[in-house]
Order: C-alpha cells, then sequence, then structure tokens
C-alpha cells in the first residue's frame, strides 16, 4: 500500500475516534490543513462521502461506517507490524552473519566473538570462515572482514590494521640448520609454502625489495592451506615459513620464533572490516562493528614494530652462530 494512502486512511480513523479533524490532526503532528486534504483524497480515491460535515461537527456517513469497520482492525495491525519492525532495528538482539578469511582471521576472530557475546548475549552470531571471496547479498552478510580492500560495490570498508608477512624460522630449525644470509640462499632450505584454496595454487612468498612488492618462488618442502599447521610446523623446526603477523607475533616476542630479513617484510596489504551502509544496519551489526574496531584497530598484538623486528632478528641469529 503506498504511504500516501496508509496516512489517508490513518487520518480518517483518528477523525472518526475523536470526532473532530483539528483534534486528528494535531495527534498525528499535522497541520489542519494538510488533514483536511488528505482526508478528501481518501473520500475522491474511494469515491464516496465519508463525513458528513457542517462548521461544528463531522458524522460518518453509512459508508464511512462501513469503511471504518473494515480499516479500522487492518490499521492496527499495521500499525503494529511497523513498531515491531522500528523496535527489532534498536533491538541488540537476533541473528548476525559475518564472515571472513580462514587462513588469517581465525586467531583474530575469537576474542572480539567472546567480548561480543559477553557484551550482547541475545545475538546469535552466524560465523562463517572462508578463503573465497562470496557475494555479498547472496550471503546474506552483515559484516565481513577481508584481506585488502573489498571490490563489491555499495560496501564500506575501513582498515583495522596492517598485514605483515615475516619470513621466519624456529631457533632449533637455524641450530641445525644455520641462517640463511640472503633470499637468494632460501633455496638451500627447507621452506614452506601456502597452497589457496579458492584456486588450489601455491602462492609464492611476497616481500618488499626497496619500495616494490615482488613475488619470490621457494621450492616447497612442505604445502599446506592452513596457516595454524604451517605455523606449528615452523615452531617445531621443520622448515622456515612466510607466516603473517597475526600468526608470528607472539612468538617472536616470546622468543619461539626468529624473524629473517626484516627489511624485505611486505605489510602494504591489511585486514579490513566491511559492512552496507550503517544508515540501514540493526542496532546488532552496529554494536559488533563498532566493537571490531574498538579491539582490533592498530591491535599491537598483530603488528610488530621495526625496532622489535630488528632486535628479534640480531638476538636470534646470534643465538644460531653460537649454537652452530
Amino acid at each position: 500500500m503506498p504511504i500516501n494512502e496508509l496516512r489517508c486512511i490513518a487520518t480518517f480513523v483518528k477523525t472518526a475516534e475523536l470526532g473532530s479533524l483539528r483534534q486528528a490532526a494535531t495527534a498525528q503532528a499535522m497541520t489542519p490543513q494538510a488533514a483536511s486534504q488528505a482526508l478528501a483524497q481518501l473520500e475522491r480515491h474511494l469515491g464516496v462521502r465519508l463525513f458528513h460535515r457542517t462548521t461544528r461537527s463531522m458524522s460518518l456517513t453509512d459508508a464511512g461506517r462501513q469503511f471504518l469497520e473494515a480499516a479500522q482492525p487492518a490499521l492496527a495491525g499495521m500499525q503494529r507490524a511497523l513498531s515491531i519492525a522500528r523496535r527489532s532495528q534498536e533491538e541488540i538482539a537476533g541473528p548476525l552473519r559475518i564472515v571472513g578469511p580462514h587462513s588469517v582471521f581465525g586467531a583474530v576472530i575469537w576474542p572480539l566473538l567472546d567480548a561480543f557475546c559477553r557484551r550482547y548475549p541475545e545475538v546469535q552470531p552466524d560465523v562463517h570462515l572462508d578463503d573465497r571471496i562470496g557475494n555479498w547479498v547472496e550471503d546474506r552478510v552483515d559484516v565481513g572482514f577481508r584481506i585488502g580492500r573489498s571490490a563489491a560495490e555499495g560496501v564500506i570498508a575501513r582498515k583495522l590494521f596492517p598485514l605483515q608477512l615475516i619470513i621466519c624460522a624456529a631457533p632449533s630449525y637455524l641450530s641445525r640448520h644455520g641462517a640463511p644470509e640472503g633470499l637468494g640462499s632460501l633455496a638451500e632450505h627447507r621452506c614452506s609454502a601456502f597452497r589457496s584454496s579458492g584456486t588450489g595454487q601455491v602462492l609464492p612468498w611476497l616481500v618488499n625489495v626497496g619500495d616494490a612488492l615482488i613475488e619470490h618462488h621457494v621450492m616447497p618442502t612442505l604445502t599446506v592451506n592452513d596457516e595454524a599447521l604451517e605455523t606449528e610446523t615452523v615452531l617445531a623446526g621443520h622448515v622456515i615459513g612466510l607466516l603473517t603477523g597475526v600468526a608470528a607475533a607472539p612468538h617472536i616476542r616470546s622468543g619461539r620464533l626468529v624473524p629473517l630479513f626484516v627489511q624485505h617484510i611486505a605489510d602494504k596489504s591489511g585486514v579490513f572490516v566491511y559492512y552496507g551502509s550503517r544508515a540501514a544496519q540493526p542496532a546488532r551489526v552496529r554494536a559488533f562493528i563498532d566493537l571490531a574496531v574498538e579491539l582490533l584497530a592498530d591491535n599491537p598484538a598483530y603488528v610488530l614494530t621495526a625496532e622489535e623486528l630488528a632486535l628479534a632478528e640480531v638476538r636470534g641469529r646470534e643465538a644460531a652462530r653460537q649454537a652452530s
């Protein structure tokens, strides 16, 4: 039903209930002129006269009484439906569809999800982690995370933190095999590589050389499609791996991993949160976005400083030389 017809019917019903067009106008925050016009439009649309009018009173015609009996319950039902819709828009409750990349975001999503569920227990998150880039509309996404900006039309993207790609090895690996002295010497070492779940391709290592981001191909001893598994393999001392700062940062800080070639760390990409227009979002979606920005934006847990990296590499190489 077009909204002008709904307003006209509401004006008619309120006038019949109050017995006064002026009082009906006040109750609906309308001018008396606008209320009179709405009533006249409805009568023209129906082709019947709904009220007998005098200068002092208004009374329903027979057609008006019949129309009121039919319209009153229908209008009440419509108003209840509108009220429910408005209330659900503002309640922090209901389903929340969240998507993100499996290979990087698993370690990040849990602290955020834990905090959100504690704060808003009436929300039912539906989390889907997948490295493929899906369709925003078809997947019914409320909030998404991805590496790099989303190319989807009409989607807003906000960068949360840079994604560092760090060549790492465990101290045990370096004590057995020694530390590589340059990118070219990696060919003499056992390296891991990541296989994309989306394309099935083995991905080259991305490294920064000067101001350029280049692809460095390794002959992998181990190939995986799960970053958590690759991280464990590097920690166990089996291979040198290219890990994200999300996975590597806590282990580098604890000394369990040594960063190598920190001058070549690629950090041009980033982790983004993306969402539709905030104007049309339910409160639960706005609350989740706000918490994601609060907890994740420039979070040092996922990003190492240049000073941290340089010191960790120096210490790790020195320890490897002393052990060999």
